[in-house]
């Protein structure tokens, strides 16, 4: 039985939702987000709220129900407030910095490492060590905070490398003589 699934998605003002058979539409000040559903779940609109059912008690429909609704919120919260994912860079000479659309990352490599930005997607260096991505869709703001992370991730022995913000990275001791 979903317990996420049973909770209703609130719409918020300025969030407008439109359902047409399995593909729910999200459209807001950030932009038109949507889904396309298996026919395993239901989803209906009622005053402000969104609602997802099972169609049966299948397995199937029952894995769909929670996971449906975790999409409906996420494209709902994107368009309305949107998402941010902060990066952090430990290392020294390594930094980076945002030169038009490109960002422009310097780890310790012979070259520097040109990470195009892709459309809907913001990123802010607030100084050297930090970048900040936000957009509209969740998954892409995790996959391309997920793909510039993968150009030097975090090392255990003195923490150098691009970490999550909120990443605690687990440290080992060196070798002794």
């Amino acid at each position: 039985m979903s317990r996420i699934g049973k909770n209703p998605v609130a719409i918020p003002d300025g969030v407008s939702v439109n359902i047409v058979g399995p593909l729910v539409t999200a459209k807001g000040k950030l932009g038109e987000l949507s889904a396309q559903f298996t026919d395993d779940v239901e989803v209906t609109q009622e005053d402000n709220l969104v609602y997802v059912k099972p169609r049966n008690t299948s397995r199937e429909a029952r894995k769909m129900w929670g996971t449906s609704k975790s999409i409906i919120s996420n494209l709902v919260v994107g368009v309305s407030e949107g998402f941010t994912r902060k990066l952090e860079i430990n290392g020294v000479g390594y930094r980076a910095q945002v030169q038009g659309k490109t960002l422009n990352l310097q780890l310790g490599f012979s070259h520097d490492v040109n990470y195009p930005i892709p459309e809907g997607i913001e990123i802010k260096c607030a100084d050297q060590t930090q970048i900040e991505i936000f957009g509209a869709n969740k998954q892409h703001v995790g996959q391309v905070a997920a793909e510039i992370r993968a150009y030097r991730p975090p090392e255990p022995y003195k923490g150098k490398g691009i970490k999550y913000d909120d990443e605690y990275i687990l440290r080992k001791e060196g070798k002794k003589k």
